[in-house]
């Protein structure tokens, strides 16, 4: 994922975020390429807002879907057994 610098981050269009009426502010979560989708995804993870980051990046990314979780792109540990 690239980092967007505050310049970027302002020149994205409204629709490049999960809450156009924040953006460009915090709390909007850009997500203008897959690796800022999962991004927004795992930092919504467990608040209020978690379901409409979810309903955006899919809506926008279809192949994060069901069969995609984050969890599959998680290192895996190699433990005892």
């Amino acid at each position: 994922m690239a980092k967007l610098s505050y310049g970027q981050r302002k020149r994205l269009s409204k629709s490049q975020f999960v809450i156009p009426s924040k953006a460009p502010g915090g709390g909007s979560f850009p997500i203008p390429d897959i690796g800022h989708a999962r991004n927004a995804l795992a930092r919504s993870s467990g608040k209020p807002v978690e379901g409409k980051v979810r309903a955006a990046v899919k809506s926008k990314f279809p192949s994060i879907g069901r069969g995609s979780s984050l969890s599959s792109y998680a290192p895996t540990k190699k433990g005892k057994k």
